[in-house]
Parts: C-alpha cells; sequence; structure tokens
C-alpha cells in the first residue's frame, strides 16, 4: 500500500450521542489537509448506538465514517477505545490522524500513538502540509503534516515533522480550527467495523452511572467578551467587567493570572493553558497582553485594550486602544451602552 494515499482521519469524538465541537472544527482542517492531499478525510465514530451522528459528520465536510458501534463503547474507557483505534488504524492505515486535545483526546491519542510507535504532537494551533529536508541524511520528504505548537511557555512556534513513523499523529486544541459552514444533505460512505478485539475484551471499570455538572459559562460561543487581567486589581473590580458584558449581551472571561489570583473562575480562563475564542468582540482590561494569552485570542474581529500602560503588548494586536484607568474608564462605557438601548 502506498502510504502517501492513505486517508487523512478526524477522530469524531462524542459522548451520549452528543459530537463534542472540537470534531467538527477539526473537520474544517482536515478537509482542508485532504484537499491538498488528494486523499478522502474521514471521521472514525467509536460508540454504542452512535450511527446517527455520521450524517453530521457528512455535513461538516467527511466524505467516510468509520464506524464502530458496540456496547463495550458506550462510555469512554482507554482500554476499549485505544485498541479499537489501534486495530483500527492497521487494517486501513491513514497517513494522518488528529484528535482534539480535550481530556478524552489527550488521554487516548498518546497510548495509541506510543502502541503503533509513531509519535504524537500534542496541543497543536496550527496544521498545514509542506516539505522537509532531513538535515542530516538531505533525505527529502514531500507533502508531509507540519504539526505547530508553542514551546518555551510559549514564547516560540515550533513546528513539529514526522517523515517516517506513520500515521501522523496530533491532537489539536478546541477553538483553534475554524468550523466550516454545514452542508445539509451531504452525504458519504459509512463503512461499519467488527472490531474483533472487542469480542473477547474485558474491562477493568463497569459504569454505574454518569453524572455531569452542566457548564455555566460558554466563552466558545460567545460573541462578545469582556476579559480581565492581573491589572483588574480585585474581585470586586471584576463586577464592572460583569455589567459591561451583561450590558453588550455577552460573557466575562480573564487571564491566568486573573484566576490565579482569584479574581474569576477557571472556567473562564482564556489562552494557552485556557480556551481559544474568537469572538466579534474582545474587550481586554487590565491585560498586558503575554503570549500566551494572546495565543488563545488575537483572531477576534473586534479588539479593544483598555490599559494604564501604553507600552503594554495587548495594544500590538489591538484595533482600538484606551490609555487609562479602568475603574474610571469602565463605568463611562457601561453608562453609554446602557443609554443607547433605551
Amino acid at each position: 500500500m502506498d502510504r502517501s494515499k492513505g486517508e487523512v482521519w478526524i477522530f469524531a469524538e462524542q459522548e451520549d450521542g452528543v459530537l463534542s465541537d472540537v470534531a467538527l472544527e477539526l473537520l474544517g482542517k482536515g478537509r482542508e489537509l485532504a484537499d491538498k492531499l488528494g486523499v478522502p478525510l474521514a471521521a472514525v465514530l467509536l460508540g454504542s448506538g452512535v450511527e446517527g451522528l455520521a450524517a453530521k459528520l457528512f455535513e461538516y465536510g467527511a466524505d467516510k465514517v468509520h464506524l464502530v458501534d458496540d456496547p463495550k463503547l458506550a462510555h469512554y474507557q482507554n482500554l476499549s477505545y485505544r485498541e479499537t483505534m489501534i486495530e483500527l488504524i492497521r487494517e486501513v492505515q491513514p497517513q494522518i490522524c488528529v484528535y482534539g486535545a480535550t481530556f478524552l483526546g489527550r488521554d487516548l491519542a498518546p497510548s495509541v500513538a506510543s502502541a503503533l510507535r509513531c509519535g504524537l504532537t500534542a496541543d497543536c494551533t496550527e496544521l498545514t502540509i509542506g516539505d522537509y529536508t532531513d538535515p542530516a541524511t538531505k533525505e527529502e520528504f514531500k507533502n508531509l503534516l507540519m504539526q505547530c505548537r508553542p514551546a518555551f511557555g510559549g514564547n516560540i512556534i515550533a513546528t513539529i515533522v514526522n517523515p517516517r513513523n506513520w500515521p501522523q499523529m496530533a491532537t489539536a486544541r478546541e477553538g483553534v480550527m475554524k468550523m466550516l459552514d454545514p452542508a445539509p444533505g451531504r452525504t458519504g460512505e459509512i463503512v461499519r467495523h467488527a472490531a474483533k478485539c472487542l469480542e473477547t475484551l474485558e474491562l477493568p471499570v463497569e459504569v454505574l452511572e454518569v453524572v455531569r455538572a452542566a457548564k455555566s459559562v460558554n466563552l466558545k460561543g460567545a460573541r462578545v467578551i469582556v476579559a480581565g487581567g492581573a491589572g483588574v486589581g480585585s474581585k470586586e473590580n471584576f463586577k464592572l467587567l460583569h455589567e459591561l458584558a451583561e450590558a453588550l449581551g455577552g460573557t466575562v472571561g480573564g487571564t491566568r493570572a486573573a484566576v490565579d489570583l482569584g479574581y474569576c473562575e477557571h472556567e473562564r480562563q482564556i489562552g494557552q493553558t485556557g480556551v481559544t475564542v474568537r469572538p466579534a468582540l474582545y474587550i481586554a482590561c487590565g491585560i498586558s497582553g503575554a503570549v500566551q494569552h494572546l495565543a488563545g485570542m488575537q483572531e477576534s474581529q473586534k479588539i479593544i485594550a483598555i490599559n494604564t500602560d501604553k507600552e503594554a503588548p495587548i495594544f500590538a494586536v489591538a484595533h482600538y486602544g484606551i490609555v487609562g484607568d479602568l475603574a474610571a474608564v469602565l463605568p463611562k462605557m457601561i453608562k453609554a451602552v446602557k443609554a443607547k438601548a433605551l
């Protein structure tokens, strides 16, 4: 088999029959990669009673869905999902396999890569196709997956390639890849697999009950985000951000520093170690603009920065900048927004 003709795979993460957003985001990037390589884009769907999800995967760009529908896959367990993925990869031999960098993906992907001895690049923020020349042997490799991710605390972007031990595997952060607009009615091929490994597999854990806490914050879906950093000064001052966000119909986010200081909850953290967002409007309050934070918000359509330091790096990515004390600026903004809404 010519491995350069292998498919591009996206792991279609789902829980309780609901596809994760990152799976649909990655299909958009996968479509781009597959078209560049001239090969099919396939989604890998594991679960129990999940065949109905294939229609949505086709609408978001998949040409094929590799389906394993088995009661032993009803709930995620590393053993059953790992062995199934290993069997599928050995059978079909894709050239690229990408997972979301979720709790599930970060557990599954490295265990599969380790078993296949193929390597893995974690938490990628960009994936492209390019050529590579080995500096030691001068051997040239065409159409490799260029796996880009921040390194050294976000101070550099490293590009990693895997020219020899395939499939080329990576996890990609949530919210980084742009989701395609769905194409209603688009269809594709469902390839059903029996997964022989599951026939004799004994799971070490029995799931008796699943209890989920509802997420109170949806940063990825927010069109307006008012975010604060250490410069906000206190949890009490964060109330101004909440008031402005409410007036604008948005939500509140924060930097890692703000979270560490207890100014806002961890689920509101934006940046390299938090959520990546791209709202229509991002208002950065008391945020200096460390590269770790910029990595999570710099693709926002409009950025307004408020900071007392006119040299703050945040102004380099902001469309509009206000040099001033947010304690004086925010009340005026809130008053103006509320007056316009009346």
